[in-house]
């Protein structure tokens, strides 16, 4: 039914202000659960929204099943790679999404980039910033509101020289040059870094790069897909150390990462992904035993760290 007057359309928007306004300021224990996740106690809903939510996302692929006949006369199949999955990133928080190899995170990344094979078909629901996206507005957003640190270093261009691909083509160009340097400094990579082109670096060098290019775009959410391999330690650290200032001064991280430990250390959720789902999402704070653990799996990641002595359960 619709309101009656200008009045009562005015409490219902200011009734709705209030209700917004405290969901933002509540204070989120661990246990506390709705949307279908648990939280952390630094999670809160800026503009009463996630900064990133999916739901129900579904990726199935179109292929030729070769086993059922003759190379020419296969059959094609549905291969289903992500399957109803559910995951949400608050405004201040790291969220890091753990599990097997071949379990369709990093495809769980190009979705949320908008980057879909011709083959392939998606269904279900991506929120960023409180706004439904589709395909075309998601790859909008790439650079212009979500930056990618990409899992092979064969994102860079091999014919352009690495600090124009650091610096790219938008904003002022002084600001991005004094930005460019500081991220090399932070990273360790040399002024002449500038000058080479991506098959003169190692592949520690590029991985740094990648994070240069995701982090000088001053991005609300970093999709970052295991991007640490090919660091030592100290690097490693330092990356997930700006990832976590750079949640804390208001924006989001979604860590797809097969390190753990290094995941602990800095998210404040953690989504564990099995057979292309999340089987959970909790606080960091719950995998300080596996008795705060809900799903068998997560149980199994528990023990399976190095602290907990390798120890696999059934």
């Amino acid at each position: 039914m619709e309101e009656r007057t200008e009045s009562e359309k005015g409490m219902r928007m200011a009734r709705e202000t209030d209700d917004i306004a405290a969901h933002e300021a509540a204070e989120h224990a661990s246990a506390h659960v709705h949307h279908g996740h648990s939280h952390a106690p630094s999670s809160h809903h800026a503009g009463g929204h996630h900064l990133l939510q999916v739901e129900d996302l579904t990726v199935s692929f179109s292929m030729y099943d070769v086993a059922s006949g003759s190379f020419f006369g296969a059959k094609k199949v549905e291969s289903r790679v992500i399957d109803a999955l559910s995951i949400s990133v608050h405004v201040g928080e790291i969220v890091a999404v753990v599990g097997a190899s071949g379990s369709g995170k990093t495809l769980l990344a190009d979705a949320i980039l908008g980057l879909y094979e011709p083959n392939a078909s998606v269904s279900g629901r991506i929120w960023f910033d409180g706004v439904l996206q589709d395909a075309e507005s998601l790859a909008a957003l790439r650079g212009n509101g979500i930056s990618l640190v990409p899992q092979s270093v064969n994102h860079l261009d091999p014919l352009m020289k690495v600090g124009r691909q650091v610096r790219g083509f938008s904003g002022d160009a002084k600001d991005r040059e004094i930005e460019q340097n500081r991220l090399f400094a932070r990273y360790g990579l040399d002024e002449s870094v500038d000058d080479l082109y991506p098959f003169e670096l190692s592949g520690g060098m590029a991985r740094r790069v990648l994070l240069a290019c995701a982090l000088i775009e001053n991005p609300k959410l970093i999709v970052a897909d295991e991007p640490t391999p090919g660091l030592d330690l100290d690097l490693a650290v330092a990356a997930l150390d700006d990832f976590r200032t750079f949640a804390d001064r208001g924006g989001g991280v979604l860590l797809i990462t097969h390190d753990i430990e290094l995941a602990l250390r800095v998210a404040d959720r953690v989504a564990v992904f099995k057979d292309g789902t999340v089987v959970e999402e909790t606080a960091v704070a719950n995998f300080a035993s596996p008795d705060t653990l809900v799903h068998p799996f997560s149980k199994q990641l528990w023990h399976a760290l190095p602290e907990h002595g390798f120890e696999v359960i059934a």
